[in-house]
C-alpha cells in the first residue's frame, strides 16, 4: 500500500513538474517582447552563427565612404560631398560593367555649391541604367517623421528607389528583413535592387510581406569591400575590371556622418560587444539574402510553440525519475542534444527556433526542480522510514540504523540472536464480544506501553502478529550484552500493568514471555520495493514454544539454558526442567525468570525446596517429589510450575516412564 502511494506521489509529482516546464517555456516564448523570452529568443539566433563558418560572396562590392576617402578626396565631414564624385565612380562603375549600383545614401537636397556635379551625377545615373537610390524617414520639426526621397533631378534619372529603413532591436542587431514600410508603398532599397535584377522571390509581389530572417556571411570584413577614394580610378588595390557583373553598394562607413543623418551603425552575431558594422553592410547582407535565395527562416509559431510545450512537458515529468546526479547528467546530455539539433537545423536547412528557452531556461528549471522534488521524496521517505523504524526500535537506535542503508536490501545472514516472543493470556475470550473501536483502543494501549519497554531495554521489535510481539536482541547491531538486555525487557513487559474495562469488570492483561538465544537468520527478507526485517530459523521457533509453555507451567516468563547461562549474573531464575517439545528432537533446558539479580536472596529458600524436589522427580522418587512440591505451594500459594509437577507425578503414577528416564517431559501442543 505504502508503495502504491508513493508511485501516486511520484506520478503528481511528475506531472505537475511536466506542466510547470512546459508553461515556463510556453510563457518565456509567447512572452517574448519582455526582457527575459527576448533575450533567449535573440540569443537562440546569434549564438547559432558562432559554428557558421564565415562566406565571402563574389558577386558583390561595398563602396565604403569611410574616413580616409573624407581626407584624400577633401570632402567635408559635416556635409554634402560634391557628387562629381559619384559621377565619377559611376562612369568607371558603367565601363566596367558593373551589374547594378545601389547608393545607400539620400540625396534630398541639391548641393549649391557645386550645382554641375548635380547634372554630371544624373547623367551618370541615367548612362548606367542600373542605380537604385534611397529614401529616408527622418523627424520633424514637430517630432513626426517625413518622407525625405531623392531630388527629382536623380529620381528622373534612376532606375528605382527605395526605403533604407532597417528593422533593429535594442542590441542594434538587424535579425528580421523588412521590406514593407506602413507608411508608404515604396519597397525597400534591397527589395527594388532585387527586383531590378530580376531575383526570382521579387516575381511574387505578396513575397516582400513574408518573415525572413536575416543570413549574415561572416563579420564586416566578410563582403568585399574598398574604400572610394580607390575606387575612382584603377589601381594596385583596384584594378581594372574589379567590378566587373558585380553589384555594387555605395554607403557611409562606421564613424562618417553627413547633416542632418542619424549614426549608421549596427551590430551582427559576429560582432556584438566588439565592434560595429556599417549599415551599408547590412543592406549588401539583406539583397544577398533575397538575390540568393538563402535567408534563414523560423520555425513557424504553432510548430516553435508546440515543440517547446512538448520537450517541456517530457523533461519536467521525466527527469523526476532521476535522483539528482543523474538527472545533471540526463539535462547536460538533452542540452547537447538541443544545441546539436539548433545548429544542424540552421546549418542544413537554414531553420532557427527559440532553442535557448529549452536549453537555458526549461532544462535548468526541470533538473532544478527534479532535485528539490527529489530532494523532498528522500527527506519524506527518511521521516517515514524513521517513523517506521519506531515501532522495532528504541529512539537512540533508529539514527544507527537509517546509517545503515544496506540492511534495506534484500539479503540475510546468520547471527547469536536473543529472541522473545510474547502473547496476552486468555486474550480470545477476553476479545469476545468486544466493539470493533473498543478493541483497537485496547490493543493501541497495550502495545503503546509493550513496545516502549522493549525499546527500553534496546530491542528491536520484529513484528506485532495479531496480540503477540517477536523481538530480537543484538541485531541489527550487535550488543555485547544481549542475554541481559533480553531478561531485562521481559521483567519490564511482565511488571508493566494495563488495565481495561469489559462490561462492568475492570480486568487486567497479562503477558506470557518465552525467551531463547541461538543462531538464526536475520536481515531483510522482503524486497528491493518492500522492507521486511525479520529473523528466521529452529531457534526463532524455539522461542515461540517457549512461550507457550508458559500455558501449562503456570508462569510468565521461561528462558531457555542458553540465555540463562548469558545473564546468569544480572537475573534470578530457577530452574523448571527439561522439555520435549514439538518439532526438537532434544530436551530442553528451560528457566523461570523471577526477576532482576535482587529478588535471588528473598526467594532462596522456596527456589531451594522447588529444585531440590525437581531433582527427587527426575530420579522417579515420586514420593519425596510430591511432598516437596506441596512445601513449595505452602511457602509461594499458587506456584504454577509446582502445580504442574504434582499433575505430572499423578499421571506418571498410572503410567510409569520408561526405563532410563530422566526427568523429561514431552509436550506435543502448540
Amino acid at each position: 500500500m505504502r508503495l502504491n502511494l508513493q508511485l501516486k506521489e511520484n506520478l503528481h509529482g511528475g506531472i505537475f513538474g511536466a506542466i510547470l516546464t512546459a508553461g515556463f517555456g510556453f510563457s518565456l516564448l509567447y512572452f517574448n517582447n519582455l526582457p527575459p523570452g527576448r533575450a533567449l529568443s535573440n540569443s537562440s539566433y546569434d549564438l547559432l552563427f558562432l559554428g557558421k563558418a564565415s562566406v565571402r560572396p563574389d558577386d558583390i562590392v561595398l563602396v565604403h565612404m569611410d574616413d580616409q576617402s573624407h581626407l584624400e578626396l577633401k570632402q567635408p565631414f559635416n556635409g554634402s560631398w560634391d557628387r562629381d564624385i559619384y559621377a565619377q565612380l559611376l562612369e568607371r562603375l558603367t565601363a566596367e560593367g558593373a551589374k547594378a549600383v545601389v547608393f545607400d545614401i539620400v540625396f534630398s537636397d541639391p548641393n549649391p555649391a557645386h550645382p554641375e556635379g548635380d547634372e554630371k551625377f544624373a547623367k551618370a545615373i541615367k548612362s548606367n541604367g542600373k542605380v537604385i537610390l534611397a529614401a529616408d524617414f527622418q523627424p520633424d520639426s514637430n517630432g513626426s517623421f517625413r518622407l525625405t526621397r531623392p531630388i527629382d533631378l536623380f529620381l528622373d534619372a534612376a532606375s528605382d528607389w527605395g526605403m533604407v529603413q532597417l528593422l533593429q532591436d535594442q542590441d542594434l542587431i538587424v535579425r528580421r528583413h523588412f521590406h514593407a514600410h506602413p507608411d508608404t508603398d515604396r519597397p525597400s532599397l534591397t527589395w527594388a535592387t532585387a527586383k531590378l535584377l530580376g531575383a526570382e522571390v521579387t516575381k511574387d509581389p505578396e513575397q516582400h510581406l513574408v518573415e525572413r530572417w536575416m543570413n549574415y556571411y561572416g563579420p564586416p570584413s566578410a563582403l568585399p569591400e574598398v574604400s572610394l577614394y580607390l575606387a575612382i580610378e584603377p589601381n594596385h588595390y583596384c584594378p581594372s575590371g574589379f567590378f566587373r557583373n558585380k553589384v555594387v553598394f555605395v554607403g557611409a562607413y562606421l564613424t562618417t556622418f553627413f547633416s542632418g543623418q542619424r549614426k549608421d551603425e549596427f551590430h551582427s552575431p559576429y560582432t556584438k560587444g566588439i565592434q560595429f558594422m556599417a549599415g551599408v553592410d547590412v543592406h549588401a547582407t539583406q539583397f544577398l539574402n533575397l538575390w540568393r535565395g538563402d535567408w534563414l527562416r523560423r520555425l513557424p509559431p504553432v510548430e516553435e510553440s508546440s515543440l517547446i510545450s512538448l520537450l517541456g512537458l517530457v523533461l519536467g515529468y521525466g527527469l523526476t525519475r532521476f535522483r539528482p546526479w543523474t538527472a545533471a547528467c540526463v539535462a547536460l546530455g538533452t542540452t547537447l542534444a538541443v544545441v546539436g539539433l539548433a545548429e544542424y537545423l540552421f546549418l542544413a536547412h537554414r531553420l532557427w527556433f527559440s532553442w535557448m528557452v529549452i536549453a537555458a531556461a526549461q532544462i535548468p528549471a526541470a533538473t532544478f526542480y527534479s532535485v528539490i522534488f527529489n530532494s523532498f521524496q528522500l527527506y519524506l521517505q527518511k521521516r517515514l522510514f524513521e517513523q517506521s523504524l519506531a515501532r522495532h526500535l528504541p529512539p537512540k537506535r533508529i539514527k544507527q540504523f537509517v546509517g545503515h542503508p544496506e540492511l534495506l536490501k534484500p539479503g540475510a545472514e546468520k547471527q547469536m540472536l536473543s529472541i522473545m516472543f510474547t502473547d496476552i493470556e486468555n486474550f480470545t475470550s477476553l476479545s469476545e464480544g468486544m466493539d470493533s473501536d473498543e478493541l483497537a483502543r485496547l490493543m493501541n494501549e497495550y502495545f503503546e506501553a509493550a513496545i516502549s519497554r522493549i525499546h527500553q531495554a534496546e530491542g528491536t521489535v520484529v513484528k506485532l502478529i495479531g496480540d503477540a510481539i517477536f523481538a530480537v536482541w543484538n541485531a541489527p547491531d550487535q550488543q555485547a550484552h544481549h542475554h541481559a538486555l533480553v531478561c531485562q525487557a521481559a521483567v519490564l513487559l511482565r511488571d508493566q500493568v494495563v488495565r481495561f474495562t469489559v462490561g462492568q469488570s475492570n480486568v487486567s492483561l497479562r503477558t506470557r514471555i518465552g525467551v531463547h538465544t541461538g543462531v538464526a537468520n536475520v536481515g531483510n527478507f522482503g524486497s528491493a520495493t518492500r522492507f521486511d526485517y525479520t529473523a528466521l530459523g529452529e531457534n526463532v521457533n524455539l522461542a515461540s514454544r517457549m512461550e507457550g509453555l508458559n500455558k501449562h507451567l503456570g508462569t510468565d516468563i521461561l528462558i531457555t539454558g542458553q540465555t540463562q547461562e548469558g545473564a546468569s549474573e544480572n537475573i534470578t531464575t530457577r530452574f523448571a526442567g527439561h522439555f520435549r517439545l514439538k518439532g526438537f528432537e532434544k530436551a530442553v533446558a528451560v528457566y523461570e525468570l523471577l526477576g532482576l539479580r535482587d529478588l535471588a536472596e528473598p526467594t532462596l529458600a522456596w527456589r531451594a525446596t522447588f529444585e531440590q524436589s525437581l531433582k527427587e522427580f527426575s530420579q522417579t522418587d515420586f514420593d519425596a517429589a510430591e511432598r516437596g512440591f506441596r512445601c513449595t505451594l505452602e511457602m509461594r500459594p499458587g506456584d504454577g510450575p509446582a502445580e504442574f509437577y504434582l499433575r505430572q507425578i499423578a499421571e506418571l503414577r498410572l503410567h510409569a516412564p520408561a526405563p532410563g528416564w530422566t526427568g523429561e517431559i514431552e509436550l506435543k501442543e502448540k
